[in-house]
């Protein structure tokens, strides 16, 4: 769901606590995003200034970003411009997604600049751009656009900053009385019908009102028309539409001039085929198949809806070629199976050599070298029937008997070779999917930590430059969840913490958790007593992280500590257990996203 002008305007209104405040920090995380910390004023923290072409947005955020080793040159510019500097003005540029912050700071010589902080939030288009307050200039923008890209305006350092183009709609605000929203509808129906002297509505009413005003997304459309009793597409004059939908248009853009916002999230029922929505106003017509969360801020409410998709949509990202090269490496291995089976079955089959091999030797006065078969009667038959057995022309019948027991003998003593392969690439293949299952949770932090795994185990090249190397982080960090009853439970979220979990830090007397036959997280219990609730709560977080997330009553092995063992030279991550009990779980992702949790050293 697109972040609207409404919405944008709900947002620079919390944005005027900063009014006064300094930009302490800056940093970009992503090639996207920008944040800024904020000392002074009256609402001190992160500010997130995203131009994600599928995400974009501008809200205070509590979340943790892995900054580069490097600041990007946009980074560095933004910091040499606006760190320091102080907030002057934030301002909404008519009722469009489009914001202004302007920066008062000292430069090299000591005098005052003033620059401003343009964040357009418009999808695909988003952008952020500093640009000289007095000459209009552009320093840089966090996206290029360049000439070949847009013949209206150019995104370059030096270029002089051009406004988006406006798209003649009016501002829903500023409309106060029935008979300007009625003129307002009227130029905007494409071509005016008339039935008589009655002006029809010839397209469906939420449209009508998308394409009349500024800053109405189609969810707030749709919102109207409900609460005007209205179905989508009737068959209304003009006059007739309005009548319907005036009141609740004007109650909703009054509660806004005056700005009071409901923020909400909507998730929809398993059932409903409908998506996930925010909004500033309760959104009374998704709530009856929907999940409804209201927050406090549109800062808590955008964090809420984007925080989750933005930060996975990069791990995606980040992790992309290493999912193919998991996947790569998996499918190697259950091809490399199926011919070890192959082998497996003829090498089952060896019997048969040494059965004619012995039958050669018993009947060798009856051919010649130069035969190239024999016919003799197989007593080990309970028939004794005849059988033919080829025979290489080449050989004495000495040899062709004795190369009958070499095939023996090389299929019998394969079976315990391809025994061993084949127990190896199950337990490769084993392993290769717990990386899967763990990319699919991952951080930002955990991908690296996979990826020096693959790196100590063979799998991939450092990439790290020469020289010398960085030392390994001997306490990774590690999830941890605080149970309804207040007992710390611990999760880690790939090999390197589970091991760490697992092995380093847990009591022997605390309790270990762990889906029964499928890849997912070690789970630790941090203390010897606790009651049902806390035990039900870890076992829905072991089957949360792991393969099984989206199944439902997930069997999930518990045990203590004591009975965990790895076993020398085992992969990371691999353990076996004793003494366990299993009880089945189904996963309630809202229900865990409503645990506290922090990330532990």
């Amino acid at each position: 769901m697109a972040l609207d002008g409404i919405v944008t305007r709900a947002v620079v209104h919390e944005l005027q606590s900063l009014v006064g405040a300094r930009i302490h920090k800056i940093h970009q995380p992503t090639d996207h995003d920008l944040v800024l910390q904020i000392r002074g004023g009256s609402t001190p923290g992160k500010l997130l200034l995203s131009a994600n072409p599928t995400y974009p947005r501008v809200h205070f955020t509590n979340q943790t970003f892995i900054n580069p080793k490097e600041a990007p040159m946009f980074c560095m510019l933004m910091r040499k411009y606006c760190e320091g500097g102080q907030i002057e003005e934030v301002l909404q540029i008519g009722n469009e997604r489009i914001i202004h912050m302007r920066i008062r700071q000292r430069d090299e010589l000591g005098d005052i600049a003033l620059k401003t902080i343009i964040i357009e939030i418009m999808g695909r288009h988003s952008n952020i751009i500093l640009v000289d307050h007095a000459t209009g200039a552009i320093h840089d923008g966090i996206h290029h656009v360049t000439p070949s890209i847009s013949s209206y305006r150019i995104v370059m350092p030096g270029s002089e900053y051009v406004a988006p183009p406006e798209q003649g709609k009016l501002n829903p605000l500023h409309i106060t009385t029935r008979a300007a929203f009625e003129s307002a509808l009227t130029e905007a129906i494409p071509e005016v019908e008339r039935a008589g002297d009655t002006v029809l509505a010839p397209v469906a009413p939420d449209k009508l009102l998308v394409s009349a005003f500024s800053g109405l997304s189609p969810l707030l459309a749709k919102e109207i028309i409900y609460r005007g009793r209205l179905a989508l597409n009737p068959l209304l004059t003009l006059e007739e539409l309005c009548t319907a939908i005036w009141p609740a248009f004007e109650a909703m853009m009054l509660a806004w001039t005056d700005h009071r916002y409901d923020p909400q999230n909507v998730q929809p029922d398993e059932q409903s085929s409908g998506k996930a929505a925010f909004s500033v106003a309760a959104l009374t017509h998704l709530a009856t198949n929907g999940h409804v969360q209201s927050f406090e801020t549109v800062s808590e409410c955008l964090e809420a809806f984007y925080g989750d998709k933005a930060q996975r949509d990069t791990v995606k990202q980040r992790v992309s070629d290493l999912i193919r090269f998991l996947q790569n490496e998996r499918n190697k291995n259950v091809k490399k199976l199926e011919k070890l089976q192959e082998t497996l079955d003829e090498a089952k089959d060896a019997d048969k050599f040494r059965i004619l091999g012995e039958l050669l030797t018993t009947y060798m006065h009856q051919f010649s070298r130069g035969d190239k078969q024999v016919e003799v009667v197989n007593y080990y038959d309970e028939d004794q029937q005849a059988i033919t057995i080829a025979l290489d022309p080449q050989l004495t019948p000495s040899e062709n008997a004795q190369r009958y027991f070499k095939r023996y003998n090389k299929h019998k003593n394969s079976l315990t070779a391809v025994a061993e392969q084949m127990k190896q690439a199950h337990q490769e293949i084993a392993y290769l999917e717990s990386l899967l299952q763990q990319l699919e949770s991952a951080s930002l932090s955990d991908i690296d930590e996979i990826r020096e795994e693959l790196v100590e185990q063979g799998y991939l090249r450092d990439r790290a430059k020469r020289g010398p190397k960085k030392k390994k982080n001997a306490r990774p960090s590690l999830l941890c969840y605080t149970s309804s009853e207040g007992i710390a439970i611990y999760v880690g979220k790939n090999n390197t913490q589970n091991d760490y979990l697992t092995n380093k830090t847990a009591g022997p007397n605390e309790t270990w958790l762990h889906t029964k036959d499928i890849p997912g997280s070690h789970v630790v219990i941090r203390a010897t007593e606790f009651g049902d609730a806390t035990l039900e709560e870890a076992a829905m977080l072991a089957a949360h992280y792991s393969q099984a997330r989206s199944s439902s009553l997930v069997p999930v092995d518990y045990t203590l500590i004591r009975y965990v063992k790895k076993p020398s030279g085992a992969k990371p991550g691999f353990v076996i257990y004793d003494h366990q009990k299993t009880l089945f779980i189904t996963p309630d992702e809202q229900r865990i996203k409503s645990w506290p949790s922090v990330i532990k050293n």
